[in-house]
């Protein structure tokens, strides 16, 4: 049977509660404005497409780092750098994905955390990222200038523990405007708009925010074939999408992995409505969420938006293979040489199969086998079920 992108409506769903865990914390809200009233999106609206085949995006450019980690994939290029950016472009990546804050004279820098660390004196500090000036930023880690030295940087684990950001292939922060003019233009832009958790905004702040970035990718979009924008606040997708109709929105969602205060954020149903009330183009999906939850892929491609996800679960080639199989668009990923690699080879393997079956058989039956569902073989599906005891756990 020829492999290929196919509905999953008879894959075994599973319970979504019993996997919310009874320690479940509840994040506190990121926005004061309420929702609005927006117009659903037009049932003849075309779907939109982030390319003809399967799409492998970097994330953070070549990957994260994981400082205490002892895969030294995790530690060879600093993220989010010019440098792990074109490394990803030697791959033949489709897209890198990137993080963006606002600094507080409005300069759209690279960066994940919302806090930069340092040590002074044996003395540990940190500091917002948006509280900062760009000098400022700019002052951390290594200099372009030759011989300036700047200021140490740190990193906090999810656990408290705390770093020193050493990686083999260290790089100076950078701008927006940085990554425009130096990074490969064969590779598309996933801009990802970070925003604290912890933090209320209000409209005003997220305009002066949203407004900053539209301007210097408007300045340079020409440079660059693909764009898309993505964040996982849903205001800001919201707002994103009423500002500027020139560039796809995906609203990032770990479906139900954490449990937040706004209830947009917590469950892959929840993110569909949000996505057709705002009238984006996409979801950026947890993983895991993914494979508790196979059927939500039916549910997002009957809507016309289009799925890519998230989550280290897409370093392992046999995922992301799954994936492929059950219709997600794409991935983001750390290993970008080894999934790049084993989406080429898997994506030849399913084309060539794909060839032979159509030459066996005749026109009606093609029709016929088009419109049918085909199902997931014993290996995929025993694949997928053997995720179930680390999807419980994590």
């Amino acid at each position: 049977m020829a492999l290929k992108a196919i509905p999953v409506a008879d894959v075994p769903n599973f319970d979504h509660a019993s996997f919310i865990p009874d320690n479940s914390t509840i994040l506190s809200p990121t926005c004061i404005f309420s929702s609005g009233t927006l117009e659903k999106v037009e049932e003849g609206k075309k779907a939109y497409k982030l390319g003809k085949n399967f799409v492998v995006m970097g994330h953070r450019g070549s990957g994260m780092n994981i400082l205490q980690s002892s895969d030294p994939r995790m530690k060879r290029l600093k993220e989010n750098s010019i440098i792990s950016f074109n490394h990803a472009a030697q791959f033949n990546l489709d897209f890198i994905e990137f993080d963006i804050q606002v600094t507080r004279d409005d300069c759209p820098v690279i960066f994940h955390d919302i806090h930069i660390l340092t040590k002074d004196q044996g003395v540990i500090s940190e500091k917002r990222v948006t509280e900062m000036t760009l000098e400022e930023f700019l002052s951390y880690g290594p200099q372009k200038a030759s011989g300036k030295v700047g200021k140490p940087m740190l990193r906090k684990a999810k656990d408290g523990s705390i770093f020193e950001w050493k990686v083999e292939n260290d790089a100076p922060l950078c701008t927006l405007q940085d990554v425009f003019e130096k990074v490969d233009t064969s590779l598309g832009f996933n801009i990802e708009l970070k925003f604290d958790d912890n933090k209320v905004y209000d409209e005003v702040e997220l305009k002066r925010i949203l407004h900053a970035v539209l301007k210097i990718v408007d300045q340079h979009a020409d440079q660059r074939s693909h764009i898309i924008f993505s964040s996982f606040q849903p205001d800001v997708v919201q707002l994103l999408r009423k500002l500027q109709h020139d560039y796809a929105v995906f609203f990032l969602t770990n479906g139900g992995c954490e449990i937040y205060a706004d209830p947009r954020r917590n469950s892959l149903e929840a993110a569909i409505k949000h996505c057709l009330e705002a009238g984006l183009q996409g979801i950026v999906a947890q993983v895991r969420a993914i494979f508790r939850h196979p059927a939500m892929v039916a549910k997002i491609k009957e809507s016309k938006l289009c799925l890519v996800t998230y989550g280290q679960l897409n370093n392992v080639p046999e995922a992301v293979y799954m994936q492929h199989l059950m219709g997600v668009e794409g991935v983001i990923v750390d290993c970008v040489e080894e999934i790049k690699e084993a989406v080429s080879d898997f994506s030849k393997t399913i084309r060539k199969e794909a060839e032979d079956d159509c030459s066996s058989i005749n026109g009606t039956e093609k029709e016929e086998r088009n419109r049918s569902p085909v199902k997931f073989s014993d290996r995929e599906l025993s694949f997928l079920l053997k995720l179930i005891p680390e999807l419980v756990q994590n």
